[in-house]
């Protein structure tokens, strides 16, 4: 394998999931397939890398600023549901499974890994809160960090008036809402309970 295939391979390794492997059977597999596969992918890459931003309202990735989710005018301003990471975002919206609108925090509260209050963008959503939202649903991972971040968000949303839930845990239970499927994420949703 010459240089380029390998810096190549070992790129595609770093994305999360594929491990050496799988990633060298990825490689193979564009190579092989370069007008079909590699070619459109390179130029759908290309598109995406020079409009991608962050939406300055919620924190989702999108080509547009604001993003499609906040300017939908279908969706319910009064429901807000705080996800730790856009991954989070994307599983509950794969399904269009929430109706109302998102709020990114930029990840969970981790003393491990030095993340703290600071590092999330708690603040702004404590904006967007006052600014007539009714439901806040909290949709964070089933893991110690997501239920620590989950308890210090409805903290700090006590005496905004809005009514604070949370996705239920049996449905959720072991590990991220960007790993559960559809059907799990919507009885998730349906039966969330007030925290």
């Amino acid at each position: 394998m010459d240089d380029a295939l390998q810096q190549l391979t070992a790129l595609v390794a770093r994305l999360q999931g594929p491990g050496p492997r799988s990633a060298r059977r990825v490689v193979l597999h564009l190579m092989k397939n370069r007008e079909t596969v590699l070619q459109p992918l390179l130029a759908a890459l290309g598109r995406v890398e020079g409009a991608l931003s962050d939406c300055s309202i919620c924190g989702n990735l999108d080509t547009v600023d604001p993003c499609r989710i906040c300017t939908d005018p279908k969706r319910d301003p009064g429901l807000l549901c705080v996800v730790a990471d856009v991954a989070d975002l994307w599983a509950l919206e794969r399904g269009r499974l929430f109706a109302g609108r998102y709020h990114v925090l930029g990840g969970a509260l981790s003393a491990l890994d030095g993340v703290g209050p600071d590092d999330l963008s708690i603040g702004a959503l404590k904006a967007r809160v006052a600014d007539g939202v009714t439901e806040v649903v909290l949709a964070m991972n089933a893991t110690l960090e997501g239920q620590t971040t989950a308890h210090f968000v409805a903290e700090a949303l006590e005496g905004t008036g809005a009514r604070v839930t949370q996705l239920a845990h049996a449905a959720a239970v072991g590990g991220g809402v960007d790993y559960r499927d559809d059907g799990i994420l919507a009885q998730a949703l349906r039966l969330r309970r007030p925290v």
